[in-house]
């Protein structure tokens, strides 16, 4: 077992017993514990970098959570992440040493995108509720396969699109339905920053790190030599996060801020005009300045069209000037007024000659929590505020804005067969191709 006080030796003997199994297969069928309203919820950790450190901090201030098992390729992961947890917790390479256990009741998995699906979809075979990060996986095949495999294990799975359980984003949602901006006919939503000129740089490739499995952390992702930025985990000396998430940039594994903050906000776009899918999708843009080694643009520009209603999403990195000098948020624009929302808070001003008045709503915070509300829906049963296809559909939207821009055309989008209809080459950017041994099927 390890925790605060695990010695070196002691841990290196609980990883190596995970790793030794990772040629093994999943059982095929497997029955979850029936957790009571007052039983504590044991829970294992998929991916133990910053995100999950994140969540060990959070879930471990619930009064009904033990933290049982940690999983990450990377060894010194593994090893901050044990001191982090108060009490006994099991190590382990491979995940799938974590989702086999009975004695598991939920995951959360803080994985690469490119890691989201198989372990959401083997923990819901093995009868497991699942708290993965957004987005929901890197396409749109994969997310399917989530969500079926929730459905068929009859799951809780919850993805971590948060700010649907801060009050302020609820409020807002709530005006926004009621009709006080009146019609809303287009909505802007951004993120800016300034990497200029050298970005995340452009290291060469090298041998893995020690107490790294390289093969293992690729996983369904085709073959790539090891480069420090593909990987994304930069410590200092004191196994803290110099730089992280650099492994976003890069197509097999991330999918840039399009698929990280665009899922937010067009997760609540979607909530509050009451749409779950476009039916247009263009994206412009390019990788025009900044001098490094990622695949994803610098500069874009996607516009999606509703019924009713456009929407674009904008990133830039190489200059952080944004929209009202706002780094970041959605700007709603109705026929009575418009409101500008963000994390800190939403602001609405009228319209000339509308009846609206100004108002100003500041963030409470993300409460309830959302990580509470997932523990809730474990032991009621009942759907999270987040639920597994609506975070589907979210995730979605931000991958067709990759899709439409990685084929070059201007796609439209059938959201039932989940198909690009007029221009069938794009479609290779919607379905999932693994490198072996790695399926969705078990």
């Amino acid at each position: 077992m390890s925790d605060s006080s695990t010695s070196r030796r002691d841990f290196v003997k609980t990883l190596a017993v995970g790793a030794a199994g990772t040629a093994l297969t999943m059982p095929s069928v497997s029955y979850g514990r029936i957790v009571g309203a007052n039983d504590r919820i044991r829970l294992g950790m998929i991916g133990v970098g910053q995100i999950t450190r994140y969540h060990i901090s959070g879930f471990q201030q619930e009064p009904d959570v033990d933290i049982a098992a940690l999983a990450d390729v990377y060894e010194p992961n593994l090893q901050y992440g044990a001191d982090m947890v108060e009490g006994d917790v099991d190590t382990y390479t491979d995940f799938r040493r974590i989702v086999e256990r009975d004695d598991i009741d939920a995951v959360v998995v803080g994985t690469p995108n490119h890691w989201h699906a198989i372990p959401s979809i083997r923990a819901c075979e093995t009868g497991k509720d699942v708290y993965v990060e957004k987005p929901l996986a890197d396409t749109i095949e994969e997310g399917r396969h989530v969500v079926e495999a929730a459905r068929e294990n009859d799951r809780i799975v919850q993805l971590g699109t948060q700010q649907r359980a801060s009050r302020h984003f609820q409020e807002a949602v709530e005006l926004i339905r009621g009709g006080t901006l009146g019609d809303v006919s287009f909505v802007r939503t951004w993120n800016t920053s300034n990497a200029y000129p050298g970005g995340i740089g452009s290291p060469d490739n090298t041998e893995p790190p020690e107490g790294l499995d390289w093969d293992l952390w690729l996983g369904p992702a085709p073959e790539h030599p090891f480069n420090p930025n593909r990987f994304g985990v930069f410590l200092d000396d004191d196994m803290n996060f110099e730089t992280w998430g650099t492994w976003r940039w890069f197509w097999d594994h991330g999918g840039g801020n399009m698929s990280d903050w665009g899922v937010h906000w067009l997760d609540i776009v979607h909530w509050a005009m009451e749409e779950d899918a476009p039916h247009t999708i263009s994206s412009m843009g390019n990788k025009y300045l900044i001098e490094d080694n990622r695949e994803t643009p610098d500069t874009l520009q996607t516009t999606y069209e509703y019924p009713g209603f456009t929407c674009v999403y904008e990133n830039r990195v190489v200059n952080d000037r944004g929209v009202d000098d706002h780094g970041n948020g959605i700007i709603f624009y109705g026929t009575k007024g418009t409101m500008y929302l963000s994390r800190g808070g939403f602001r609405i001003e009228p319209q000339p000659g509308s009846d609206l008045n100004e108002m100003q709503v500041d963030s409470h915070g993300v409460e309830p929590s959302h990580r509470r509300d997932f523990l809730d829906s474990v032991k009621s049963r009942e759907k999270p505020k987040s639920t597994i296809e609506v975070g589907h559909r979210s995730s979605s939207a931000a991958v067709l804005g990759n899709v439409a821009f990685r084929s070059g055309h201007t796609i439209e989008w059938d959201a039932e067969a989940e198909t690009v209809t007029n221009h069938t080459d794009a479609n290779q950017y919607v379905t999932a191709t693994y490198r072996d041994p790695w399926s969705l099927e078990a």
